[in-house]
């Protein structure tokens, strides 16, 4: 049975990982704290004793020993701050991988906002927050008892001087809490609408430039930015403020000692080095309040951050590996199967039932929103099904780890993307010590072997982000040989004629043909009739609906009988498939009746 791993307590455990190392650096911090004593007793050793015996060596034997525990002091705070930022490089090194394949699943098992990176920004978040001053502060915050105590040690009234002082930047502390959590959190959530609406923008420069939209576009831009910038003030400025208000209140306390022991020395109750010890030790003891406080911001943020990772990385658990099943190679059967885009209660699709066996081709046609793509997507698995299921030999596709299935699924959108990298790369889908065999296999499969080595490099041209070097029918033609890549048993092609010519067209045909052959299934997704040129069966649906199935000449056939529908008074006509099968030239016509040209 597979079993599912609650993945909300890997970022625990990633922490847990590191309990040796939180050990270390509390060890670490208890020794600077202790160090951190040497100014205060230097400074009432100086006063009570190198000053009344005018002893010179003894002031430089205070001086040696201070300069000693300084450097003791000096390393420790050194290897504190190493291993916190070698903690924050560990839960990065063992929780990367997870937030990976996380952004990746996001979008395909619920709704996402913005530009779907926002679990990199948390983690991010987490880790900067990590390896800078705030956690440091945070492991001296428990000490601050401990130069309270010694303050009391002092005299009673520096202790009590020292009290008030601490539970007044506690306060403050508590203040700034409550007063950035909420600017906080609107600050993250404008700026990832910002982010993403540039990112938008971005990908549609040409749209804006050419059809006059830049001016318009910009003034949105502007509103999205200022609601930005409001909340990041207000987030500012209520930590700023705290902020300094919580440097004014330790200088007033600073001063408060200092008045307090001179009144101590007057009247007699306490030594002069009381005096400035005091005023040193009760800074020192203070000091971490006010860095926490001065921090505060970014760790506001960072658990924010923390809470938003763990509740996705709950809300999509990582599965250990099933069972490997064997290679599929007899057929593909969807039983009743309903869905829709991922984290929508809607279905797109539904009570879909066909069998598909080895050699065969599918056609699926409609008009346009009539759940095409959507059932390609689910078919594969990348989009849910939420009634039914999708069977390869009778295993249903939750049965197969995903990496072991994607070898034996060959998938063209109807978006081509294509990554940064080689053709090479591309089409051996970034496979490590692929053989260069299967690459070119894959190639010649798709018809494109000579289109490639025609480029300035030929398989290894560099095709840049997005394959921007590459023509969009050069893409779509790469893409395919991608899909075709290692023989897989299942090839869906969504629109896979969009971007071809009369030349592409004739090398899809003769590549689905070449699946055929080999025993493999295609699944062709048709709005031109001609991308039906080598499929057997064709799947009529509408409004979500199967309308027919069976033979190609028997679907078209009955298809071609139907009355076309006419539009309201009114309306415009909206051409869909039936009439573009209508529309073609006798010749189309005769591929679209069964007669396939291509061998």
């Amino acid at each position: 049975m597979t079993q599912t791993r609650h993945s909300g307590a890997e970022p625990a455990q990633a922490l847990r990982d590191c309990k040796g190392a939180f050990i270390g650096v509390g060890v670490a911090s208890a020794l600077v704290n202790v160090l951190y004593l040497t100014g205060s007793f230097f400074m009432l050793e100086v006063y009570d004793r190198v000053l009344p015996s005018r002893s010179i060596p003894t002031l430089v034997a205070l001086c040696i020993l201070a300069l000693m525990l300084y450097a003791f002091q000096g390393a420790f705070e050194w290897i504190r701050g190493r291993m916190l930022v070698r903690i924050a490089g560990a839960l990065d090194e063992a929780m990367t991988g997870r937030i990976y394949r996380t952004v990746v699943r996001q979008p395909l098992k619920m709704r996402t906002a913005g530009d779907g990176l926002q679990p990199l920004r948390d983690f991010d978040q987490v880790r900067a927050f990590l390896s800078g001053a705030g956690p440091a502060a945070f492991f001296d915050l428990p000490w601050l008892p401990f130069y309270i105590g010694i303050c009391f040690l002092f005299h009673p009234v520096i202790g009590m001087v020292s009290v008030v002082g601490s539970l007044i930047l506690i306060a403050l502390t508590f203040l700034t809490n409550r007063g950035t959590q909420g600017p906080s959190k609107k600050a993250s959530e404008t700026g990832n609408l910002r982010n993403a609406f540039a990112q938008a923008s971005q990908r549609n420069a040409e749209v804006m430039q050419s059809m006059g939209m830049l001016g318009r576009m910009s003034t949105l831009w502007g509103e999205r930015n200022d609601a930005y910038r409001h909340h990041n003030l207000v987030n500012s400025d209520v930590s700023n403020g705290y902020g300094a208000l919580s440097k004014v209140s330790r200088m007033i306390l600073q001063s408060a000692v200092l008045a307090t022991g001179a009144v101590l020395v007057i009247e007699g109750l306490a030594s002069p080095g009381i005096i400035i010890a005091g005023s040193i030790l009760t800074a020192r003891a203070l000091a971490p309040v006010e860095l926490a406080i001065g921090n505060w911001r970014s760790f506001v943020a960072a658990r924010q951050s923390w809470k938003r990772l763990g509740e996705l990385l709950t809300a999509l658990p990582e599965r250990d590996a099933p069972l490997e099943l064997p290679v599929p190679r007899e057929k593909l059967t969807a039983e009743g199967i309903a869905g829709g885009p991922p984290g929508v209660q809607r279905l797109t699709f539904a009570d879909v039932t066909f069998t598909l066996k080895s050699g065969s081709a599918l056609g699926i046609i409609g008009p346009s929103a009539s759940g095409k793509s959507s059932l390609a997507r689910a078919l594969i698995g990348i989009w849910p099904t939420l009634r039914g299921a999708v069977r390869l030999d009778g295993a249903a596709l939750d049965q197969w780890d995903s990496d072991r299935l994607g070898k034996h699924i060959g998938y063209l959108p109807q978006d081509v993307e294509l990554f940064s990298g080689t053709v090479a790369q591309n089409i051996a889908r970034f496979e490590e010590d692929a053989a260069p065999g299967a690459i070119v296999e894959a190639a010649k499969a798709a018809r494109v072997n000579d289109l490639i080595l025609k480029l300035p490099n030929g398989y290894e041209t560099e095709i840049g982000d997005g394959g921007s070097s590459l023509s969009a029918g050069q893409r779509q033609r790469v893409a395919l040989a991608r899909a075709l890549y290692g023989e897989p048993f299942l090839v869906v092609l969504d629109e896979p004629n969009s971007n071809l010519d009369a030349e592409g067209e004739q090398a899809l045909s003769e590549a689905i043909l070449g699946v055929r052959a080999r025993g493999g299934i295609v699944i062709v997704v048709a709005h031109r009739p001609s991308a039906l040129a080598s499929v057997d069966l064709v799947l009529m649906m509408n409004e979500g609906r199967m309308q027919a199935f069976g033979p190609k000449d028997e679907v078209l056939a009955q298809i071609l009988r139907r009355e076309p529908p006419r539009p309201a008074a009114g309306q415009p006509f909206q051409p869909n498939f039936q009439t573009q099968l209508q529309a073609q030239p006798p010749a189309l016509k005769a591929v679209g009746n069964g007669q396939e040209t291509a061998s």
